[in-house]
């Protein structure tokens, strides 16, 4: 899962960057609205952390861009404001939860879980299944009936995709900007090494579960003889 926090305070940004990658999301910062909104246009997030106090441009107004441009990305609006007035505008501007600061660590990777599940991402807090695999995301252990086996943090992230695309055919170029950013340097064999890792580990798994390369585009992920 990738998480773009839009804030100006740099300490306060890089401690909860620090956070989210020991909780295994993958983490971009932005310091000030316009870069806020340019990151956030790529659509390449799944949740943004966006805090309303912002030089260049205030995140009420990026968030009303953002839903302009009909990006339905999960944003949580994180601001020192914590008036009944201020919440109300952020949420009628699109936003999907609030959390005034300061807060608890505990409070916001709760809201973060609750945020994914209303976009049905997620089955439980940190299990994703699909045909006969089950993906915990915050152990990377995955799992086929009695027989299991851990991932790296990169297998897990691309698994953690392919599942929330499902049959959708998944590009090369989509892979790399999720797990790497969209000005990464990772290039087409990146995305193959990883692909090769996950098909050893389901096949050690005895799994049903494929991952279908769809040549020129990229992969699916099927779910063969699933009752």
């Amino acid at each position: 899962m990738r998480i773009l926090i839009v804030e100006d305070e740099i300490h306060l940004a890089e401690a909860l960057s620090q956070i989210l990658r020991k909780n295994n999301y993958t983490v971009d910062i932005a310091y000030d609205g316009t870069t806020g909104l340019d990151n956030a246009l790529s659509g390449i997030y799944d949740l943004i952390l966006l805090d309303i106090m912002l030089p260049n441009m205030d995140g009420i107004s990026v968030l009303k861009h953002i839903r302009s441009e009909n990006i339905l990305t999960p944003v949580i609006l994180l601001t020192a404001k914590g008036e009944i007035a201020d919440k109300v505008k952020g949420l009628d501007s699109g936003a999907d939860d609030y959390l005034p600061k300061p807060f608890a660590t505990e409070e916001l990777l709760a809201r973060i879980r609750a945020a994914s599940r209303r976009m049905g991402e997620i089955v439980s807090d940190t299990t994703m299944k699909y045909g006969d695999i089950e993906l915990n995301t915050a152990t990377l252990k995955l799992t086929c009936g009695s027989k299991e086996i851990k991932l790296i943090l990169k297998e897990s992230q691309l698994l953690e995709l392919l599942i929330m695309r499902k049959t959708s055919v998944t590009s090369k170029e989509i892979v790399i900007e999720k797990l790497w950013g969209f000005d990464s340097d990772a290039e087409h064999n990146n995305v193959e090494v990883y692909i090769s890792f996950l098909r050893k580990k389901l096949a050690f798994l005895n799994s049903s579960v494929v991952i279908n390369t769809v040549r020129g585009v990229g992969y699916t992920l099927e779910a063969r003889n699933n009752v």
